[in-house]
């Protein structure tokens, strides 16, 4: 089997699944400094908690767990909300380390992206990368993403980070 048979064959056992309650622990091991660099930090034990319930009671979006065959490899979402006078959907993303550099983060994009273009209320998806997350921003380009600009982009709550909007455009994907 070749490597390019071998990649298509990985990528085909990555998926994404509804969070569920035994996913809370993806949330502890993705809130480590190496993780949360571009986030604000690792957050304390009740906040992830509390992300977790929040994520276990989606109702404008999804969040969703990133599975290779079986094993848990990350989490990804979509939500509403308003940016720039326009109704849009919001992207985040995050793949366990060891996971990283061997292109999950970006298949999983644009399956999430498939996922918002079927739900169908929103035209665009957008990713709100650090300028400087170099990986992250390499994943939205990967994933078919279009660079719309910078902006100065509030997370976590109160705090003002430099961000690239990068923008998808999901009636492209039948949205």
């Amino acid at each position: 089997m070749s490597v390019a048979e071998r990649s298509v064959r990985v990528m085909n056992a990555l998926h994404l699944e509804p969070w569920s309650d035994a996913d809370l622990k993806i949330l502890y091991r993705q809130n480590t400094p190496e993780m949360t660099e571009h986030l604000g930090g690792p957050e304390a034990e009740h906040a992830v908690i509390g992300r977790h319930h929040r994520y276990l009671h989606f109702k404008k979006g999804e969040m969703l767990t990133v599975r290779l065959g079986d094993v848990p490899i990350g989490s990804i979402g979509y939500w509403e909300r308003e940016w720039n006078g326009e109704d849009v959907y919001e992207t985040g993303y995050s793949i366990l380390p060891e996971f990283g550099g061997k292109g999950y983060a970006a298949e999983a994009l644009r399956l999430v992206a498939k996922r918002a273009a079927t739900r169908g209320t929103r035209r665009y998806l957008h990713a709100f990368p650090h300028v400087d997350h170099t990986a992250s921003n390499a994943v939205s380009r990967k994933a078919g993403f279009e660079l719309a600009g910078t902006a100065s982009f509030e997370y976590p709550r109160g705090v003002w980070l430099p961000s690239n909007d990068w923008r998808l455009d999901l009636s492209a994907l039948g949205g």
